[in-house]
């Protein structure tokens, strides 16, 4: 297989794959193609290479912005903005598990506070703290987890997680 058909692959691969994790494909796509690139794009670049519109190029961009996993990068003596992604696999690990934990787990976190906060001495109401108590527990051990990985460094998490899976 030649270089550019397997970055190809890749690129298209990983813009599938990240559907499952509720990633919008093309945001994926743009993505993949600024971490196998080896210089910094521009729009044009992108729209070129993946064959989408200037507007969803700048869409997804921002968005990979905002997720602090795509920057914008200087190219002297041109006008127009370039980006890159950050190639360290583990820092990209990290950042994304970061702001999921801060979208996704801080959110669920704070409704079931609120929501334990029923004023209501019924059985069905007990039922319902409870139920809620135990899904706080465990939200609050996944973000403890995603904590420590944000935390840690490659080898203390990996080694962790081995001696975890080998129990």
């Amino acid at each position: 297989m030649k270089l550019d058909e397997a970055k190809n692959k890749y690129i298209q691969t990983w813009g599938s794959l990240a559907t499952s994790w509720g990633i919008n494909k093309t945001m994926a796509q743009v993505h993949a193609l600024l971490l196998v690139s080896t210089k910094p794009l521009s729009a044009e670049d992108i729209m070129d290479a993946l064959q989408i519109s200037r507007g969803n190029v700048n869409m997804n961009v921002r968005a990979l912005i905002d997720w602090g996993i795509v920057r914008k990068e200087f190219v002297v003596g041109e006008r127009k903005e370039f980006f890159v992604a950050d190639k360290d696999i583990w820092e990209l690990f990290k950042q994304i598990t970061k702001e999921r934990k801060k979208r996704e787990i801080e959110p669920v976190l704070k409704v079931l506070e609120d929501l334990q906060k029923v004023d209501d001495d019924s059985d069905e109401a007990k039922d319902f703290k409870k139920v809620l108590g135990d899904l706080s527990k465990v939200t609050t051990t996944v973000n403890t987890i995603l904590d420590k990985a944000i935390k840690a460094d490659e080898h203390w998490l990996l080694s962790n997680f081995t001696k975890m899976v080998k129990k």
